[in-house]
């Protein structure tokens, strides 16, 4: 049976798609809409909806209890906010990710996955996410990572009285204290007894010294003669720094090193023994230098990451072929501080570089020239030319506690400058009240 189609005017179809159209409008308005606006770009409800959605999930896999649904909202919205304001500095300044440099950071976050590629695919899928959103999204995240590390670490500086200062503090003196794994054994006496007793308890340590001394296992021989507390778990005092040590036992143990034993020393309580088992913090450090030098070329309107890669990587070529190096870095490097120099960068001393740059020298040899890498400040290659074994056990101290004062500003530093691009952008906030249906505004 043929069913029953009503003919329409022009008129009437024009009216009828009028309002279909207005109906998918009203939808679309429904489903979506402004809920910030932040300078230049805006935050949709979308956006905010799919991260509070991840927000909630994080939070209930750690089996916390979520706040407010419009206290975590707004949040959230912050969150997004100052991301915005993140994106549109990198846009400024011009900041970019090749795809070789996405494709390596997605290649690390699936190795820390331990997922197949196809199986990475799939739990993106379940999460509602397709490979090309999350590759946008591990861009912007490498972006603002790179425009915080920029900003932030210019307003940090750790002068040598901030070193100094904390190396004389209390917390330095721990800090930088040796730490050892210390077996113990006490020989008994009291300090009323006799001399006798005394002469007896102190040729019973100095046996027992001997015994330890000449490779006997000290743990036994605390069990089968120590009267100390940890005596039947062989005389282990766990991990200890000196200077949670009482000041007879650090004064022992200074210039031993791992597997020495003290000769036999006197309190109220005895006569005592130790035994350096293992340390951490060594007073002497060998560090190993590096000897490298490097060419430096800064991405710009005129020179895209993907170029500044290729180049490198042609001038690589050539160095290999030529020994040429030190010619191309006077030549093409940005880097002002070594160009003159042929890229010289002398020898170097852990921590003194970017994570990034010490992981390519590291893992570079002597005589090679690594692939071309990407720091905060451009892109690199790097010729090793040398390593070497110093004793910096000062200078190495000091360059370690200069990075845990960096280290410990950073993040009240990053906290600063979000405050301050925050204050200082315009942010007209639309949020929609779940209960009463109305529209609050916030401008600032």
């Amino acid at each position: 049976m043929q069913k029953f189609a009503p003919k329409l005017g022009l008129s009437s179809v024009l009216a009828a798609c009028a309002l279909i159209a207005g109906t998918v409008t009203a939808q679309v308005q429904t489903l979506d809409r402004v809920v910030a606006v932040v300078d230049e770009d805006v935050v949709m409800a979308s956006e905010l909806a799919q991260r509070m959605n991840t927000i909630a999930s994080q939070i209930q896999a750690q089996q916390v209890q979520a706040p407010p649904i419009d206290i975590l909202r707004r949040q959230v919205l912050e969150q997004l906010i100052i991301e915005r304001l993140q994106l549109q500095m990198a846009s400024r300044a011009g900041v970019t990710i090749s795809e070789s440099e996405l494709d390596q950071a997605i290649a690390r976050v699936q190795q820390n996955a331990s997922v197949s590629p196809e199986e990475f695919r799939q739990r993106l899928l379940a999460d509602g996410m397709t490979m090309k959103s999350f590759r946008q999204q591990i861009r912007q995240e490498l972006m603002i990572r790179r425009v915080e590390q920029g900003s932030v670490n210019r307003r940090i500086q750790i002068t040598d009285q901030d070193i100094d200062n904390f190396l004389r503090s209390k917390e330095g003196e721990f800090w930088k204290s040796p730490q050892y794994e210390l077996g113990h054994i006490l020989i008994p006496i009291s300090s009323s007894a006799p001399a006798s007793e005394v002469t007896q308890a102190r040729e019973k340590a100095e046996e027992l010294a001997r015994q330890a001394q000449n490779g006997a296992d000290f743990r036994r021989l605390a069990i089968a003669n120590s009267a100390g507390q940890n005596a039947l778990a062989g005389g282990d005092l766990g991990w200890r720094k000196t200077v949670e040590l009482p000041t007879l036992f650090a004064d022992a143990l200074s210039g031993m090193k791992v597997g020495d034993v003290t000769e036999p020393f006197r309190s109220d309580a005895g006569f005592h023994l130790l035994k350096i088992h293992a340390q951490k913090g060594a007073s002497e450090q060998l560090v190993e230098q590096t000897k490298v030098r490097h060419i430096l070329l800064k991405p710009s309107a005129i020179l895209t990451d993907d170029e500044a890669y290729n180049k490198l990587i042609s001038m690589r070529e050539e160095a290999m072929a030529s020994e040429n190096f030190a010619e191309l870095a006077r030549e093409n490097s940005e880097d002002i501080g070594s160009m003159l120099s042929g890229g010289d960068l002398g020898w170097s001393m852990p921590g003194q570089f970017v994570p990034e740059f010490t992981q390519a020298m590291d893992t570079t040899n002597i005589g090679e020239i690594s692939l071309p890498f990407r720091s905060q400040f451009g892109w690199h290659i790097l010729m090793v030319e040398g390593r070497r074994k110093q004793d910096m056990t000062d200078q190495y101290i000091r360059n370690q506690a200069a990075n845990l004062l960096r280290n410990r500003r950073y993040e009240e530093e990053l906290q600063n400058w979000r405050r301050e691009i925050r204050d200082q952008a315009f942010v007209e906030i639309k949020l929609q009240d779940e209960n009463q249906g109305s529209t609050e505004e916030e401008q600032q």
